[in-house]
């Protein structure tokens, strides 16, 4: 009951406005319905997104930057914290508490809207009390906000499937009642390669819509699904290759499983799309996994295979998404791309944003 008056003290305990308009530092009271979801990891970038879709700005870097808060306000955006907290210290309310008093205080100094938190640590199956220590972070987390930011955003990112991928065995439908809605990492889907140890892509269309429906099989609304995407790809560098274009890599063991993408390195949309212009094979499209790559030599004379996600491949998850009424779509990172003034990178940027959907 005492962190709760604390909490709702602070509601009112705001810092003073760095806006020109003073409305701009008070919290978005009418967000919209669907969402777009840009995780910002870049100070500068934000100026060229399209606001005519952003709907919320994860600040996955420094949280204070009044310029953006003022921006993004203006335009009826939210602006949201990155909840980092270790799973080893779960077990731990003291340390539980500490962290959400730090969070909620951050958030009203730079008058934000809410909180994404970003746990990835894995949590054994068997660990029962662990996951229920995770939910009760998170419902802690939503009703701190709540009584300190009234009509704030709490989200929580969760992997591209809820059977334990990554080893990450949460309570999903928990979780799901707690927050505002999921965001849905549907990307690294081959963090965890248990077939043939070869490249392929890393958002392919069959198995994010597997992963969505799982999630709808549990019983967790349309709106609580927000479609991560990813705007960045895997580039590997083949052991070998074989017929049909298959690029065979070296096994990198992760979580148990003795092959991941961690063969190959990102590679943000505006770097592929510089090497896709040496490439030695044109890009190419795979109707299968309804996602493009291409082949390249680099200059030690190996030869690399490249996948990742472009206008097309996105716009159809985009699809997938308006035709089953799910929340939104969240771009990781909405800085990767290339917000240069030359014609191209203005081409290949546009593309990327109309790619999205309008509703």
């Amino acid at each position: 009951m005492l962190l709760l008056v604390f909490f709702t003290f602070l509601s009112y305990a705001s810092a003073s406005c760095p806006c020109s308009d003073e409305s701009h530092c008070q919290p978005i009271a009418s967000p919209p319905k669907q969402e777009i979801f840009a995780f910002s990891t870049e100070p500068n970038n934000w100026r060229q997104y399209d606001w005519s879709k952003v709907t919320t700005v994860a600040l996955f870097r420094n949280p204070n930057d009044p310029e953006l808060m003022c921006y993004a306000h203006s335009k009826g955006a939210r602006v949201v914290l990155r909840g980092l907290f270790s799973v080893a210290k779960l077990t731990n309310k003291t340390e539980r508490d500490l962290w959400l008093k730090t969070q909620v205080e951050m958030a009203k100094e730079y008058h934000m809207d809410g909180i994404n938190i970003d746990i990835e640590d894995p949590i054994s199956d068997s660990d029962s009390a662990l996951r229920d220590d995770l939910t009760q972070l998170v419902f802690d987390t939503k009703v701190a906000f709540a009584g300190a930011i009234p009509g704030s955003q709490v989200s929580f990112d969760i992997a591209w499937s809820p059977d334990c991928a990554d080893g990450r065995c949460y309570d999903t439908v928990g979780l799901a009642n707690v927050v505002d809605f999921l965001v849905v990492m549907s990307y690294d889907e081959r963090s965890q390669i248990r077939g043939a140890c070869i490249a392929s892509a890393n958002s392919p269309l069959p198995q994010t819509v597997e992963g969505i429906e799982m999630f709808r099989k549990y019983g967790i609304p349309d709106s609580k699904l927000v479609l991560g995407q990813p705007w960045y790809g895997y580039n590997y560098p083949c052991i070998s290759m074989s017929d049909g274009n298959i690029c065979h890599l070296e096994e990198v063991p992760f979580r148990g499983v003795n092959c991941s993408d961690a063969a190959g390195s990102e590679e943000n949309y505006s770097d592929i799309q510089k090497l896709l212009i040496n490439s030695t094979s044109g890009r190419i499209w795979n109707a299968t996994l309804c996602a493009p790559f291409f082949d390249y030599v680099a200059s030690d004379g190996r030869r690399h295979q490249v996948w990742y996600d472009d206008p097309q491949s996105i716009g159809m998850k985009c699809d997938y998404v308006v035709a089953n009424g799910l929340r939104g779509i969240a771009m990781w990172t909405s800085d990767s791309l290339d917000y240069s003034n030359t014609p191209d990178a203005r081409a290949q940027t546009k593309a990327m944003w109309d790619a999205l959907p309008t509703w």
